[in-house]
């Protein structure tokens, strides 16, 4: 099994990588189809199912559906030129992708929200289809956004094509088990299996820019969440925190005022203000979700700030140590929270950065196998109920804790030897069943929870 590092962690926009990015990249794809088809097209239609219905309008599933068709994409996003290109749709009731005809598309006729069940393949499941000039289907394409903003058709996942066919790679571990034997076997640490299994699909000089682009994309969203104030749009009128917190931070360094659990303040406000430009729609990481992006940056953040000898060096072992446990996680459960609830998201989220950071902290693969099942088991059973379907509560506020849970895992592991009672595998299998036995409502509806019983308008 291979999951590129690339695969966990995507370049893109927010709010929402299942809902935003993978739309996205279906309708792209669908573009694709239909430029390699003998059929003449005059119109495009698009029928949004399960929780892109239920919570598309919140997670911006209409406007990232329209302007994929339009030919955007999520790492090449760009705001201004989006704004320009909806007006344009609105106002000529056409879409101009490159390599087509203009296109008619009616914003108020031809995209629907369907409620009724789910399509049998996943919760996030999207119909696009391509008319004639009498308005007639003559293509048509299901597309299901699986989590972290990966999209297969119906028939790629009824075929299994959600698991690696390519070429071979030197550790080809499934579960964390078999990482830890062949780490054992081989002396290598995770980070550096995962390094030889990217390496043999790729090239060591590309993996190094991309990581180095990966945290470059990250910081920056932190950089920008902490000096951004202002209220979120979508209509909670929730305020952004993350710039008042650390002002405050900032303020009382030095003064001799700070108890030793403040360091958990720099977390959340590092972690707040990734998830503040998320659900701002602003450029963000996988990791391995939107809903879930603070927690990665904000535990690097807090080790490359926080930690003595920490260094920027090493954070491609950070990130390529965290990938392969996200990749174990997606391969055995979910990452998606309308399939398995916020455990899939943050509970995720939260083992990968502890595994990370144990790693750079030189904990042993035993240690970091250790830091990764203490933070996803501690996350178990966590619904994903968004008020008024929007990113902002609980999401933002979950991504500090989840961060903080993530570094108190590693810590935890390391004052161990790497043996503990409960194994990894076993805590990923329990968040699966979980997550199947998890009632609808509380994955990614809107339909319970917090979502019900906090007034959101």
């Amino acid at each position: 099994m291979f999951l590129s590092v690339f695969d966990m962690f995507k370049v893109g926009v927010g709010p929402s990588s299942s809902h935003t990015m993978g739309p996205m990249v279906a309708a792209a794809r669908f573009l694709d189809l239909l430029r390699s088809s003998p059929f003449e097209a005059h119109g495009l239609r698009a029928t949004l199912h399960g929780s892109l219905a239920f919570t598309g309008v919140g997670h911006a599933t209409d406007r990232a559906t329209i302007l994929g068709l339009a030919g955007f994409m999520p790492d090449s996003y760009d705001h201004a030129k989006a704004e320009i290109a909806l007006q344009k749709i609105r106002d000529s009731q056409m879409v101009t992708p490159e390599g087509l005809p203009a296109l008619r598309f009616d914003l108020h006729e031809d995209l629907k929200f369907d409620f009724g069940p789910n399509l049998p393949g996943h919760a996030n499941g999207m119909i696009l289809m391509a008319t004639d000039a009498q308005g007639d289907v003559i293509l048509q394409e299901t597309y299901y956004s699986i989590g972290g903003g990966f999209v297969l058709t119906e028939a790629e996942l009824s075929d299994g094509k959600d698991t690696d066919d390519g070429a071979p790679v030197p550790y080809p571990f499934k579960t964390a088990a078999e990482m830890l034997e062949m780490a054992e076997h081989s002396g290598k640490s995770i980070a550096q299996m995962k390094h030889a299994n990217e390496i043999a699909r790729g090239c060591s000089d590309s993996l190094s820019r991309g990581c180095a682009r990966l945290w470059q994309v990250m910081n920056d969203c932190i950089e920008r969440g902490l000096t951004t104030d202002g209220t979120l749009p979508g209509g909670l009128n929730v305020r952004r925190r993350a710039k008042g917190i650390h002002d405050a931070l900032q303020a009382e360094r030095g003064m001799n005022l700070n108890a030793p659990h403040t360091i958990n303040d720099w977390m959340s406000a590092y972690a707040m203000a990734v998830n503040e430009e998320n659900a701002a729609g602003g450029q963000v990481v996988t990791a391995p979700t939107n809903g879930a992006a603070g927690v990665m940056p904000a535990v690097i953040r807090y080790w490359i700030d926080h930690v003595p000898g920490a260094t920027a060096s090493r954070i491609d072992e950070f990130l390529l140590t965290a990938a392969a446990i996200g990749g174990l996680v997606k391969f055995n459960a979910s990452i998606s929270g309308a399939e398995a609830g916020c455990q899939a998201e943050v509970g995720s989220a939260a083992a990968m950065a502890a595994a990370g950071l144990c790693a750079v902290m030189g904990g042993t693969p035993a240690q970091v196998e250790n830091a990764a099942e203490i933070a996803l088991e501690h996350h178990l059973g966590m619904t994903c109920d968004p008020v008024k379907g929007l990113v902002q509560v609980p999401c933002i506020e979950r991504n500090g804790l989840g961060a903080i849970k993530a570094v108190s895992a590693a810590s935890l592991a390391l004052r161990g030897d790497g043996q503990h009672f409960v194994p990894l595998d076993s805590v990923i299998e329990t968040m699966r069943q979980t997550g199947a036995d998890m009632h609808e409502k509380y994955k990614e509806t809107s339909l319970g929870g917090l979502a019900v019983n906090v007034p959101n308008c």
